[in-house]
């Protein structure tokens, strides 16, 4: 195929072994290198290390200079990066530096950061980018996808909007990121331990870029500040969940939800329904089927909503969900190396589709 665009896997973890099956799927992509953090990986092949049953003669490294070498088209960049947002600024800035295009599964808050007081890191974003000619995207599938791409193009249906709320309802019993759930939820903690995500302001650099980027896409000016509201609950039962376990009385369920007004009138909403067993909280909102899904609702004329749930071969959900933030990211690579140079946002990209793929799984 014309157009062959050389990727980098930029790590091999939960996110990255997907997308490194995922490059390897697509006729129109070619793995040139993978990255990876632990000694251990070193040397190993990247299709042992996707768990895909048969080398692919890429063999792991530590080094990110012998990557850079390469000159890759594009770096495929899915690092754990919530405990270490603004190295991992750095290191994505450094890549544009180089010239290389990057999409990124995090940090999140690069999906739209304006408004979270990082015009810095942006500007020194978009000046590479000027310089070297590369771009960088950052998505996933929420904050991404389902949660910017989704309600936008619902809202192409709309004669009249009164409010556009996008949600998370999902059960994480399965979900393994220990850092996640333990230390940034907090679930498993005391009720009067205040976890990272419930500080004040955290929701809104983490999830606030999905409002306003919603609101961007909208051409709606919101009040400057958003609204975060949070609701924990406590287990009513020992609970044992693939990332940490859980006493009866420690967090077991959270609700939360960022607004954006204007004229104090809610307009945008972001909101997450985080159970860890199926039964907790039934009075919150409850996803169609299975262990969760993504909802878009559009009040207004006509009043319309999507529920987009997912599911692996296995039957999880947690495992898909992996998936499809690695595959929203490898299937934007063209497009990504396509627009223009510095941040690049969902709401100006293409509609990326999966080309390629049916005919590779034949």
């Amino acid at each position: 195929m014309s157009d062959v665009k050389r990727v980098v896997a930029w790590s091999t973890g939960t996110v990255g072994r997907h997308a490194i099956a995922g490059i390897d799927a697509r006729p129109d992509l070619e793995l040139v290198g993978v990255w990876v953090s632990s000694p251990e990986k070193v040397g190993k092949d990247a299709g042992e290390l996707a768990g895909l049953g048969r080398e692919l003669g890429v063999l792991a490294t530590d080094d990110k200079e012998a990557l850079y070498a390469l000159e890759p088209d594009c770096i495929v960049h899915t690092a754990m990066v919530d405990d270490r947002i603004f190295e991992a600024i750095a290191d994505l800035t450094e890549m544009v530096e180089r010239g290389i295009n990057v999409v990124s599964s995090g940090p999140v808050l690069l999906c739209y950061p304006q408004g979270l007081g990082l015009d810095d890191f942006v500007d020194a974003i978009d000046a590479a980018g000027e310089k070297t000619g590369a771009s960088l995207h950052v998505n996933g599938i929420d904050p991404g996808w389902a949660n910017d791409v989704l309600p936008l193009a619902l809202t192409s249906l709309s004669q009249r909007i009164d409010l556009v709320r996008v949600s998370e309802i999902a059960d994480y019993s399965t979900y393994y990121q220990p850092v996640v759930m333990n230390e940034i939820y907090g679930f498993g903690k005391p009720m009067d331990d205040v976890a990272m995500l419930w500080q004040p302001g955290i929701l809104t650099t983490a999830w606030g870029p999905v409002v306003r980027q919603i609101a961007a896409g909208l051409e709606l000016e919101l009040d400057p500040d958003l609204e975060e509201i949070v609701e924990r609950e406590p287990a009513d039962r020992e609970l044992s969940t693939a990332s940490v376990d859980i006493a009866e009385g420690t967090m077991g369920a959270v609700r939360f939800q960022v607004k954006g007004l204007v004229d104090g009138v809610p307009r945008v909403i972001l909101d997450h329904v985080t159970r860890t067993h199926v039964d907790q909280m039934p009075s919150w909102p409850q996803p169609p089927e299975g262990g969760g899904c993504y909802r878009v609702e559009v009040e207004g004329e006509p009043v319309m909503r999507i529920d987009f749930t997912h599911h692996g071969e296995d039957g999880d959900h947690n495992v898909s969900g992996m998936i499809v933030t690695a595959m929203r990211l490898v299937n934007a690579v063209h497009a990504v190396c396509e627009a223009g140079p510095g941040l690049v946002y969902a709401k100006d990209l293409p509609p990326v589709t999966g080309r390629g793929l049916v005919a590779s799984a034949t």
